[in-house]
């Protein structure tokens, strides 16, 4: 089977269209990343080329040794996607040490994968061991709204995640974890992987402050959907902002108490602070 046949990298590119057509991939912005099943690699295997050399990834992901990920390339346009899947798309596999990449197909006509891959592929690591493998997507986009409260708003996770959820009723049952923040860091290499990773240990969503988003989820609708929410939120509380500089009502603690009974998930007590 032709690799652009499958239907998980048809998936992919369909994610890829969505984000553009939502605004959050300008120019080369954003990148994505899917840890691939066992079968599907074996799908698609026969078009696969192990002439590439190893390269280093920056980092060491030893739980994701002999993994194999589709992942977007970096400078790449998400915009292209889908008229040049494999100008801009790579299938990689990790080498046995966790230290290393190579490139099986795709990046046609030259390059890597995204600059952001040490943080990708740390994050799977994370998701990979904290949900029994289920988490398979991590996806980054530039979403206006996120990043603009990052420049209002307190760069604390239990004010971020708190505004969000009172902006719908759906959010604290979509992203029960709340949502994490790091500060700006330079984006790229360990450091920022490493902060991110540990964030991931206890999110689902992580916030890079005048940047945009990371978001992990089973599959590429759960995946979307998370980031959609976050960013819709985000765009209400920028509106209710720029209307009053305070909220005439909204929801309260114990509010989100009886919607976790309700809806049976758990809500930590940080985020439901007295005002």
């Amino acid at each position: 089977m032709q690799v652009t046949e499958a239907k998980f990298v048809k998936g992919f590119m369909k994610m890829c269209e969505d984000g553009c057509q939502m605004g959050w991939h300008e120019r080369n912005g954003g990148n994505f990343s899917y840890r691939m099943r066992e079968d599907e690699t074996a799908l698609i295997r026969e078009n696969f080329s192990y002439e590439k050399d190893w390269a280093e990834i920056g980092t060491e992901v030893p739980d994701l040794a002999g993994e194999h990920f589709l992942v977007t390339g970096s400078g790449k346009f998400f915009g292209n996607v889908k008229t040049d899947p494999e100008g801009n798309l790579a299938v990689i596999e990790i080498d046995e040490e966790g230290t290393k990449y190579r490139i099986l197909w795709g990046l046609k006509d030259g390059g890597v994968p995204t600059s952001e891959l040490p943080s990708h592929l740390m994050n799977h690591q994370v998701k990979k061991k904290g949900t029994n493998g289920k988490h398979r997507v991590i996806y980054h986009c530039h979403p206006v709204h996120t990043i603009a409260l990052t420049f209002v708003l307190p760069l604390q996770e239990e004010v971020f995640t708190r505004e969000l959820w009172e902006m719908m009723t759906e959010c604290p049952v979509i992203f029960p974890d709340g949502a994490a923040v790091i500060p700006w860091m330079v984006p790229g290499g360990k450091e920022i992987a490493v902060r991110s990773s540990q964030c991931m240990e206890d999110h689902d969503v992580v916030i890079w402050a005048h940047h945009g988003i990371f978001c992990s989820g089973e599959d590429f609708d759960q995946t979307f959907g998370l980031t959609h929410t976050v960013e819709k939120a985000a765009e209400i509380l920028c509106n209710v902002l720029a209307m009053a500089p305070y909220k005439r009502q909204t929801i309260e603690p114990e509010g989100f108490r009886e919607l976790a009974k309700e809806f049976g998930v758990n809500l930590q007590e940080r985020f439901l602070y007295e005002k």
